[in-house]
């Protein structure tokens, strides 16, 4: 798996400076900003992971992700100051992937990092599958198509971009049509992660992502039905 290239969009200085040392200590090839603007312009297709300060002069951290989610699925892991629940959950539904608050050990930060940037070159495919390596490997229910070679999604046959977490938690429902997953279930198989009361949040803010670009009306959804006090399941 080729080493990973991180953008660190993050005004304060010393943070900057700390964490690009620990991530180029670990081999990751760094990239700074101060700005949400100029960590913009820094993003390519090569970007293996965002690390984004939510509260910034300008443009902030959440009008920053919602503008890198225009172009691209690379996850984005939040810093910022606040920790409560709610605070996570307005950083998951502007296209955040994960969040961690300040101050943070460095240990829990490389952490997060290495999770994201392992999940997100398994889903990307860093290591391209020719066409001519093996048999297709597809799902197809209601509209909705996943190939497992390509990590594509599509819906009706028309082509749907999904962050990484977005894919695999739609790609385990799909595999398990009808069965009941709860939220503990999903977080547990997704984020492979021991799961607290308040992840059950986390997992409904994905779930509401999916439901958005896969459902025709997202607000009586046909395909990821929510079976109440259960959890959810695939039809």
């Amino acid at each position: 798996m080729s080493a990973a290239n991180i953008l660190i969009i993050e005004d304060d200085a010393d943070i900057r400076e700390g964490v690009r040392i620990l991530l180029e200590s670990e081999d990751y090839s760094v990239q700074e900003a101060e700005r949400g603007r100029t960590g913009l312009a820094l993003l390519t297709p090569e970007t293996d992971l965002v690390i984004l300060d939510v509260m910034m002069p300008g443009m902030s951290g959440l009008k920053t992700c919602e503008e890198i989610r225009k172009t691209s699925n690379v996850p984005v892991l939040f810093l910022t100051a606040k920790s409560q629940e709610s605070d996570k959950l307005i950083g998951l539904m502007a296209g955040g992937d994960d969040y961690l608050a300040k101050p943070f050990s460095y240990s829990e930060l490389l952490g997060r990092v290495k999770a994201l940037i392992r999940r997100y070159q398994t889903y990307r495919g860093k290591e391209e599958v020719s066409p001519s390596e093996g048999t297709s490997s597809c799902i197809e229910s209601g509209g909705i198509r996943i190939n497992e070679n390509y990590n594509e999604v599509s819906a009706d046959g028309r082509e749907l971009a999904l962050s990484d977490i977005d894919y695999n938690i739609l790609l385990l429902l799909m595999k398990n049509p009808h069965r009941i997953f709860s939220a503990q279930n999903i977080f547990e198989e997704i984020w492979n992660e021991p799961f607290f009361y308040t992840s059950t949040g986390t997992v409904m803010v994905h779930i509401r992502n999916l439901r958005v670009k896969i459902e025709k009306d997202p607000q009586n959804p046909a395909h990821i039905k929510t079976v109440w006090g259960k959890g959810y399941r695939f039809e």
